[in-house]
């Protein structure tokens, strides 16, 4: 990469990225620019006017408040809210997970809308100068996250928002190339989140279908047998309803470990914790994984073997945090507020593993948490949560391979997905040149 100072203006560098398209090679150096010279704040408030009130979520983008919270949340405040145009920006200044210096989002789905002044900076772009789509994906990548965390300082909030200036927002600095090199990056970029929204909708969809399917092949609220039957067994009688303790289920909850026996390296054994169970698998990181340092061999039982059922019984997502063990984590060390089920018929717990994943049980978890406080679960009501059973263990298994073969074509467009949004994110360190 070229960064070269440019003597006319103390302002403006030049910088070539990686990769180029071929017919841009010789167009020159970009320009890297502060935000303000092609941009200006909105100040324009709705007042008594009638514009659709809208609020952000993180990584989608804005959307109308019905929308988001089911009905219209402004109240007396919306005539001090910003009017913004299409493929104008707001900065929500909320921090998350995903964006913690805050959110930029492109109004694209609506002509006109009005976002609370309270929470959000908003600017409009000279269209002459700066394609908005293509500074949307460097936003979407965030970008500017990279150029505000050098001033925000820890703790800075009022009102529950990021205490940040304006004046700073409009001063970062932005690569930019010629108007048409921008459209063919936005032409591009833009073709790969359509190839990567068409997955996603798919992956919905067959959840959809499967959570549909199991309203079919189980038996509904006062049923005693399910509404499909395979063939088979259609005079095999009534299906058992039954807590899981009734069943011949091993179940436990993990180890209590010291914190100085937890390492962040990889140097000992892996722990399975809350934290990498999610919504049917198991996840890893540097961010999450943690390791046991010691070599107690009265540990033996929490060791995870190959099918063991996990559940997190603790966070926001209770009751949806499970997965089944693979041989990539057999041998892990079973942590404290994480609950394992074991059984020698491994057909039996995929069994309970499609019924843990189901709407049943959700429902289940959400009667025991109905006061304010962190969700949870003991392992008591885990033991007493009731599953069905047949009388024909053929039955079961049939039902639960057929429900087996719609997660693995979730699974694999699961990790398609994962490869075209890893894809883009290559691709953009190549097309855009690294600044910070």
């Amino acid at each position: 990469m070229k960064i070269d100072v440019m003597t006319k203006d103390k302002d403006i560098k030049t910088v070539v990225p990686p990769l180029r398209f071929p017919e841009f090679s010789e167009n020159g150096e970009w320009t890297i620019v502060p935000l303000k010279k092609h941009a200006k704040l909105i100040t324009e408030k709705a007042k008594n006017r009638n514009y659709m009130p809208l609020s952000v979520t993180s990584g989608v983008g804005l959307v109308s408040q019905m929308e988001k919270f089911g009905r219209e949340i402004a109240g007396e405040q919306y005539k001090n809210y910003y009017v913004i145009n299409k493929f104008d920006f707001a900065y929500n200044k909320s921090a998350t997970t995903s964006y913690p210096e805050g959110y930029i989002s492109m109004l694209k789905d609506f002509d006109r809308g009005a976002v609370p002044n309270s929470i959000f900076t908003c600017f409009s772009v000279d269209k002459n100068e700066i394609n908005p789509q293509y500074l949307d994906q460097l936003f979407q990548d965030n970008f500017h996250g990279k150029w505000l965390r050098n001033y925000i300082e820890i703790g800075s909030r009022a009102n529950g928002a990021l205490s940040i200036d304006s004046k700073i927002l409009l001063n970062m600095l932005i690569p930019l190339p010629k108007l048409k090199e921008q459209l063919k990056i936005k032409d591009c970029l833009s073709c790969l989140d359509d190839l990567i929204s068409a997955v996603a909708d798919k992956i919905e969809t067959l959840k959809e279908y499967k959570k549909g399917l199991m309203q079919q092949l189980f038996p509904a609220e006062g049923k005693t047998t399910p509404a499909i039957r395979f063939p088979e067994f259609q005079n095999e009688g009534k299906w058992m309803l039954l807590p899981i303790k009734k069943y011949n289920i091993d179940i436990l909850t993990g180890y209590a470990f010291r914190g100085s026996e937890i390492l962040e390296d990889n140097d000992g054994t892996p722990l399975m914790r809350g934290i990498n169970i999610t919504e049917g698998v198991v996840r890893h990181n540097n961010d999450i994984d943690r390791f046991y340092s010691g070599e107690d061999h009265t540990l033996s039982k929490y060791r995870l073997l190959c099918n063991d059922l996990v559940i997190a019984m603790d966070g926001s997502k209770v009751g949806r945090n499970f997965a089944l063990i693979n041989k990539q984590d057999e041998g892990s060390l079973l942590v404290q507020r994480v609950a394992r089920l074991r059984a020698d018929n491994i057909d039996f717990i995929m069994f309970i593993y499609q019924q843990i994943g189901s709407d049943r049980f959700k429902t289940y978890i959400d009667r025991i948490n109905t006061s304010s406080g962190i969700p949870h679960i003991s392992l008591k009501q885990i033991e007493d949560f009731k599953i069905w059973t047949t009388r024909n263990d053929k039955e079961f298994r049939m039902v639960t391979n057929c429900l087996s073969s719609v997660d693995e074509l979730i699974s694999t467009e699961t990790t398609k997905l994962d490869q075209l949004k890893a894809h883009k994110k290559g691709l953009m360190q190549q097309l855009f040149p690294k600044l910070q």
